[in-house]
C-alpha cells in the first residue's frame, strides 16, 4: 500500500501515545467517539498509523491556548504517521487536508508543527514541477555560471512608470542579472500590470540592444486565479522572460494552475510564510513548504539569506538552502533565492557557508542604498561575489574597486 509519511513535533500533557493516536484518528477514519460503521476492516484499509515516536527534550515554553492537561507533566516528541495514499490521492490540496487539516486545533497538543513529508512516486506522476530550474534560468539571463545577482524594485510601490523605466535602464546597463517586482506591487491602479510590462520590457529590450544581454525581470502577476493565465500571457507577448507569484496568497493549487499554463519561469515568492512557520509551537516548517512549492511548479524558491533582517537564524537559512537544493522524488531542481538584508559585505561568508554558486542572490537596499546609487550597488555586488569565488578577500578587492569600498563602509565590514 502506497503511503505518505508525515512527521510532526508535538508537546503534550497527555500520554504521548494517546496524543499521537488522536492525531492519526482525527485525520483519517476516526472521530472523538466510536461510530457504528468504523469497522475493523475499514480501519485496516483507511486509518492513519503511528509508526514512530521519538521523545525530545522539553521546550520550556507554555502550551498553546486551550491545551488539555497539567503542563507540569508535559512531554515532547517527534511523531511519524503514515497516511494511506488512497485516502486522498496525489493531490496537494487534499494531501494538506489530511496531514494538517484540523490537527493544529486539537486540545491534546500544547504544541504541534508539521516538519516534514515523505511523498510517494505518485506525486511525481501528477505534478511536473519546475519547468526551467537552474539551467533554464541561467540560459535566459545570458550568464555562463552563477551566482545570479539581482535586486528588487525599490521603493516597493509609488514609482511612476517613467521612474520605473529609468531604474530598470540603470540596472540593466550596470550588468544586473535579475530584477523583480516587490510582492506589494501587483495590478495596482497607480501602476497597472499592463503599463508596468510595457515600460519595463521596452527598457530591457533597449538595454539588450546596447549591451547584448537582457536581464530577467520577474513581473508579479499575482491575482485571482482566473486572471493568472492572462497575466502570464501579457508578459510573454511583450517579450518578458519570467513571472512571479505569491505562493501563499494564491495557494498551491493556484501555483499549479499557473504551472500548467506557463511558458516562462515561475518565481515563487513566499509572502506570508512567517504566519505559518515563525512560531516554534504551531505551523508548517519550511521543509514542507519548499517541497510542495517545487512540486506545484516554482522554479525559484525564496530561502531568506544569511544575516537577514527577519527572524530566521543563519542555521535555519542554511538548512532551507540545502533543502531546496536536495533532490525531490528524483528531481524537481529549483533555484534557492537569497534575500532580506543582503549586501556586498556578505558575499564571502555566504559562499563559504553555502558552498555553491548555483544561487540567485537578491539585494534590495544593499544595491539601491549604495552611496553612489543603484548602478554602483550592482558593481559592488558583482565585485564582491567575484572576489568570493576567486578566494580573494573583500578588503583586497575593495582596494581597487571604489564601489565595493563604499559598500563595505556603508553596510559594515566584510561578514
Amino acid at each position: 500500500m502506497s503511503v505518505v509519511t508525515a512527521v510532526y513535533e508535538i508537546e503534550t500533557a497527555m500520554p504521548l501515545e494517546r496524543t499521537a493516536a488522536v492525531m492519526a484518528s482525527e485525520q483519517s477514519s476516526g472521530t472523538f467517539v466510536a461510530v457504528a460503521r468504523e469497522t475493523e476492516e475499514l480501519k485496516r484499509r483507511y486509518a492513519a498509523r503511528v509508526v514512530g515516536i521519538e521523545e525530545l527534550p522539553l521546550s520550556g515554553r507554555p502550551p498553546l491556548p486551550g491545551a488539555s492537561g497539567d503542563w507540569r507533566e508535559a512531554r515532547r516528541a517527534r511523531v511519524s504517521i503514515e497516511f494511506p495514499l488512497h485516502n486522498f490521492g496525489p493531490s496537494i490540496p487534499n494531501l494538506l487536508a489530511a496531514v494538517a487539516g484540523n490537527l493544529f486545533e486539537i486540545r491534546e497538543a500544547g504544541a504541534l508543527r508539521l516538519v516534514d513529508l515523505d511523498l510517494p512516486a505518485a506525486f511525481a506522476e501528477r505534478y511536473p514541477g519546475p519547468a526551467f530550474g537552474w539551467d533554464g534560468t541561467l540560459a535566459l539571463t545570458g550568464r555562463a555560471q552563477g551566482p545570479l545577482l539581482g535586486t528588487i524594485v525599490k521603493p516597493s510601490i509609488g514609482l511612476s512608470a517613467e521612474q520605473l523605466g529609468e531604474l530598470v535602464t540603470e540596472l540593466a546597463d550596470a550588468g544586473i542579472d535579475f530584477i523583480k517586482d516587490d510582492e506589494l506591487q501587483g495590478n495596482a491602479p497607480n501602476l497597472p500590470l499592463a503599463e508596468r510590462v510595457r515600460v519595463v520590457t521596452d527598457a530591457l529590450h533597449r538595454a539588450a540592444d546596447r549591451n547584448g544581454r537582457m536581464p530577467m525581470y520577474a513581473f508579479n502577476i499575482t491575482d485571482d486565479i482566473d486572471r493568472l493565465a492572462a497575466n502570464h500571457d501579457l508578459v510573454k507577448a511583450a517579450g518578458g522572460t519570467c513571472v512571479m507569484i505569491c505562493v501563499n496568497t494564491v495557494g498551491l493549487a493556484g501555483l499549479q494552475y499557473l504551472r500548467a499554463h506557463a511558458e516562462l519561469p515561475i518565481h515563487g515568492h513566499r509572502t506570508m510564510f512567517g504566519a505559518y512557520s515563525r512560531s516554534p509551537q504551531v505551523g508548517i516548517d519550511f521543509m514542507v513548504f519548499q517541497k510542495l512549492s517545487r512540486l506545484a511548479g516554482s522554479d525559484h524558491v525564496h530561502t531568506n539569506g544569511l544575516s537577514n533582517k527577519f527572524y530566521e537564524s543563519d542555521e535555519q537559512v542554511l538548512a532551507s538552502i540545502a533543502a531546496v537544493r536536495a533532490p525531490l522524488l528524483g528531481g524537481y531542481e529549483a533555484v534557492p533565492v537569497l534575500s532580506s538584508g543582503q549586501t556586498a559585505a556578505l558575499a564571502t561568508r555566504t559562499y563559504e557557508r553555502v558552498g555553491t554558486d548555483r544561487l540567485l542572490v537578491l539585494a534590495g537596499g544593499g544595491i539601491h542604498g549604495h552611496p553612489g546609487g543603484s548602478a554602483a550597488g550592482v558593481r559592488a555586488m558583482r565585485e564582491a561575489w567575484s572576489a568570493a569565488l576567486a578566494g580573494e578577500t573583500l578588503e583586497a578587492r575593495a582596494a581597487s574597486v571604489p564601489e565595493l569600498a563604499a559598500a563595505l563602509t556603508a553596510f559594515g565590514p566584510p561578514r
